[in-house]
């Protein structure tokens, strides 16, 4: 589901939507600076211009590999004349453009690839559009530092139980004298431990029901369940320390993982900060 955020640019809110790691701009708000009553009028002049049909005909070629480029050679010999008229519907239907979308509704409106996005602002305000994209960067810049600190967090927290993890195995697990080869059999064993705890499958089995995937089960792993493992991993420690044998210690961590997940699921404020 696509996340939305209100970007306020000199008084005017405008909708930023991101979803894949695209983000898309709302070409109806950006026209309400202009004129609050007859923005999709101005959408309209806009995309009558010859230069705009050769700029959102250019992005399609380069990103949407299902473009009607024979359709848009037919649109761009009409562009410019007094008669030609275009609105952002039917240039999507003709063309099967991605660019651009148009939506009917309350929450509807015609939006833009950030691309398109900046060349309309700049079409109709240079100093809209200035502001426009301080604003843009503003908001990834704080976006990515905040994905920074969550991942140093997670980082840091991952370090320090596999520290801890590994000192309980080296204590408790491995013998006096024993093969390299051997210890890192016993590693690999008690890792799968976690896995079947929190995955439900070892990672020798995860990688053979996903050959595809790049990198490994947890690679994949969600917030939540990093989380949920950081936590695994002192607790199997604590056990280890205990003395519990390894069937004992795997029922007692995969409760463990049931319980703390249907928790962070719930959680309101992880959602918060996941958006």
């Amino acid at each position: 589901m696509a996340k939305q955020t209100k970007l306020n640019i000199q008084g005017t809110l405008v909708t930023l939507s991101s979803d894949k790691g695209e983000d898309y701009i709302s070409l109806t708000d950006i026209a309400r600076y202009q004129d609050n009553e007859r923005s999709d009028y101005l959408i309209q002049n806009w995309l009558r211009n010859r230069s705009t049909i050769e700029f959102i005909g250019l992005w399609e070629t380069f990103h949407n590999p299902n473009f009607n480029s024979i359709e848009f050679d037919g649109i761009k010999i009409q562009a410019g004349s007094n008669s030609f008229s275009l609105t952002a519907k039917r240039w999507i239907e003709l063309t099967n453009a991605v660019g651009i979308s148009s939506k009917a509704g309350r929450y509807g409106g015609t939006y833009a690839h950030k691309d398109i996005a900046f060349e309309f602002a700049t079409w109709l305000s240079a100093e809209f559009k200035f502001y426009l994209i301080k604003e843009f960067q503003r908001l990834k810049e704080a976006e990515q530092d905040k994905l920074n600190q969550e991942w140093d967090l997670q980082r840091t927290l991952s370090k320090i139980n596999y520290k801890i993890h590994t000192d309980a195995i080296k204590e408790k697990l491995i013998p006096a004298v024993i093969l390299k080869s051997k210890v890192n059999q016993i590693y690999a064993n008690e890792a799968d431990v976690l896995n079947l705890a929190l995955f439900g499958v070892t990672a020798a089995d995860w990688r053979s029901a996903n050959p595809e995937d790049k990198g490994n089960i947890r690679d994949q792993a969600t917030l939540e369940q990093l989380v949920v493992l950081s936590n695994l991993e002192s607790i199997n420690a604590v056990l280890i320390l205990q003395g519990q044998n390894q069937s004992d210690r795997l029922v007692q961590l995969n409760k463990i993982a049931i319980s703390q997940m249907k928790s962070l699921i719930s959680n309101k404020g992880l959602k918060k900060l996941k958006q």
